[in-house]
């Protein structure tokens, strides 16, 4: 097969469709990686090989390919990485009866749902590997197996014991499920990577359905499914052909690959995507520079592509500011407006001075820090570190043990006036449409009896919502003693229960069982303010003007504003204050370099490198470091990453 022609301009990609409807048309198949950076038209490009292999344009060798999935019953598989990419691919695509699109969570399902009695088999071969792993961690100690180690091993073993004595298994791959028989996205994905592998008859009914699969965001897809899925697409011809579409650049997620082109078969196909169809050239040439840069701490390759920036794209606004790591929240909060407004006349715009910007955070806790709802946030993460924050997928909706102060509570509080009055007529919707209604007495006044303690209740609800000294307790005991919705029993148990919260473990060298670490979370949510609340929910909708890297990803603003302080981050995996010298590395840093491991200065140039490349037109990068001074000179002295008038320090 001859390469494909070298273009150059706006049309350096030009032939690439055509490339990759090559390779799966081929006979056999050839399998590819496609390496797509940021704005690169990936989406695009997918949509149009599509297009062109199940006879929506005119193709000669597509159309023999659609033809033979239209006899036997078949169709391509594109799994991509969240709901809104499934619907834009169904939008571009149209109608299209031969091309099956869906999260990788709904494609796992779809195959083994029903098949009980083998998802049991895989949850229980998964969770006794666990155990196993658990324990070899625990005796490599050397004070030996604690108690909280054997906590662990009961957890693990009780979860053993529950998959075993479940008989149907449910999921909603768009919602939490939780009850009997209800398993949670990993578990999903948990499972379908081992009956791939262990099934011959899984094996067989996925080749027969979709001969195609094609996988978006290949980079953050969960290492077993892909691992099992590449152990099935070989050898070349074996009935399954896989294109994998990602930039390992842009990784995010921990479950996915670390180096995954360095995975990719020699015999596959590696076709690349050059452009950048978003940015400014100097927003391009900042991401390219932040790729290619050698630097100690480093021991991730800098291999990728090069990326071009459109020729009408010439110009693009990038400053650096540098402040003190050790001032309070409130006055970052003001400084950063102050950055705001430096952004103004260089970018010539005052979208900057008018809020209209998108700012980025490192993660959740530092978002929950500036937005005023850290209690809350780090309450739910204790509950549910899955499903406390939203994630890129749209699919989290906060923990489901709370979900009666995230849906039912919230209705109920905007039925409350400013000063505490109550809307009745409102609130009578909200309990008629969560069927509290339902259940009122048949006897008239055993009904009138029930209507006037649930009205104050809700009136005791109300006044308690106004109060800006209320804790969350205070505005849910009223609700919780007149059993005003249906309650989850893990909120109505913990609500009773008057133990104290046990200590947390000491970082690094204890562990703790889920139980205690969940009364920890129950007992810091009743404490928090039930103002909190409010901006919580509203960061989960997606309607903050905070966001993280993994919630914007994918997606792109005019002006962005990335926001890097360790100091709130609550994690040491990443540090951007190491990344640009304001910081020494550890000696797990320089451990992991020997060692060929990754390090934080990969993680967080990762990181940085999705934050910057969500910005088309200008770009502010705020970080607070523990030593300004040392990170100005270093950025100034030995970076290379910007000029010197692009670096400024924050007064």
């Amino acid at each position: 097969m001859s390469g494909p022609a070298v273009r150059e301009g706006n049309d350096r990609d030009a032939g690439v469709v055509d490339e990759i409807c090559g390779y799966l048309t081929d006979q056999p198949p050839c399998s590819f990686f496609l390496f797509a950076g940021a704005g690169s038209g990936k989406t695009r490009t997918l949509v149009e090989v599509l297009r062109r292999l199940t006879g929506v344009v005119p193709h000669e060798t597509g159309s023999l390919l659609s033809r033979r999935l239209r006899l036997c019953g078949r169709s391509i598989r594109v799994v991509t990485y969240t709901k809104n990419a499934v619907a834009v691919i169904h939008g571009r695509l149209g109608n299209n009866d031969l091309v099956n699109v869906s999260t990788i969570h709904s494609f796992c399902w779809e195959l083994i749902d029903g098949f009980n009695d083998d998802i049991r088999e895989a949850l229980i071969a998964v969770k006794t590997i666990q155990l196993e792993k658990e324990r070899a961690k625990a005796e490599a100690k050397k004070r030996g197996i604690s108690d909280a180690d054997r906590g662990i091993f009961a957890e693990i073993e009780q979860e053993i014991e529950d998959i075993r004595a479940t008989g149907t298994f449910i999921y909603h791959p768009d919602r939490n499920t939780y009850g009997p028989g209800a398993i949670q996205h990993r578990h999903v994905l948990d499972a379908t990577a081992w009956l791939l592998l262990n099934k011959p008859a899984l094996r067989a009914i996925l080749k027969d359905r979709h001969p195609i699969i094609l996988i978006d965001e290949s980079q953050d897809t969960m290492k077993g499914v892909l691992d099992a899925l590449m152990v099935l697409a070989e050898p070349r011809g074996s009935g399954l052909t896989l294109g994998l579409l990602g930039d390992h650049r842009q990784r995010i997620y921990t479950d996915g690959h670390s180096d995954l082109p360095g995975l990719v078969p020699d015999d596959w196909a590696k076709p690349e995507l050059q452009m950048n169809h978003r940015s400014q050239l100097r927003i391009v040439t900042l991401i390219n520079r932040l790729w290619e840069s050698e630097m100690l701490g480093r021991t991730q390759r800098p291999t990728g592509v090069k990326q071009h920036a459109r020729t009408e794209n010439t110009s693009g606004v990038v400053r650096l500011f540098i402040g003190d790591a050790s001032l309070s929240v409130e006055d970052k909060r003001a400084r950063e407006h102050w950055c705001a407004t430096q952004m103004k006349a260089p970018a010539q715009t005052d979208a900057w001075t008018r809020g209209a910007y998108q700012l980025l955070a490192l993660e959740h806790k530092l978002v929950a820090a500036r937005g005023g709802f850290l209690g809350i946030y780090e309450a739910m993460d204790l509950i549910d570190p899955s499903a406390s924050a939203p994630v890129g997928s749209g699919e989290n909706r906060g923990p489901s043990a709370a979900r009666l102060l995230l849906d039912e509570l919230a209705q109920l509080e905007a039925c409350v006036n400013a000063d505490g009055t109550l809307n009745e007529s409102a609130a009578t919707d909200v309990l008629r449409r969560s069927g509290s209604l339902d259940r009122m007495p048949f006897d008239v006044g055993a009904r009138q009896t029930r209507a006037a303690e649930m009205l104050t209740a809700i009136s005791a609800f109300a006044a308690a919502c106004v109060d800006e000294t209320s804790a969350v307790a205070d505005v849910i005991a009223p609700v919780l003693a007149a059993r005003l919705f249906d309650v989850d029993a893990r909120l109505a148990e913990a609500f009773a229960d008057p133990s104290e919260a046990p200590p947390p473990p000491v970082p690094r060298k204890e562990t703790e069982t889920t139980q205690a670490r969940m009364r920890r979370g129950w007992c810091a949510l009743f404490a928090t303010p039930w103002m909190e609340l409010a901006r919580y929910r509203r960061y989960l909708a997606g309607q903050s003007e905070l966001a993280t890297h993994q919630v914007v990803k994918g997606s792109e603003f005019d002006h962005v504003m990335v926001v890097m302080d360790d100091s709130q981050a609550g994690g040491f995996l990443i540090s951007y204050d190491k990344l640009f010298g304001g910081k020494d590395l550890s000696s797990t840093d320089h451990s992991n370099v020997q060692e060929g491991k990754e390090t934080t200065i990969d993680r967080s140039l990762r990181l940085l490198y999705v934050t910057c490349s969500r910005a088309r037109e200008s770009l502010a990068l705020v970080l607070w470091s523990t030593q300004p001074a040392a990170a100005m000179a270093y950025i100034k002295d030995k970076s290379g990453w910007f000029a010197p008038e692009e670096v400024l320090a924050i007064p």
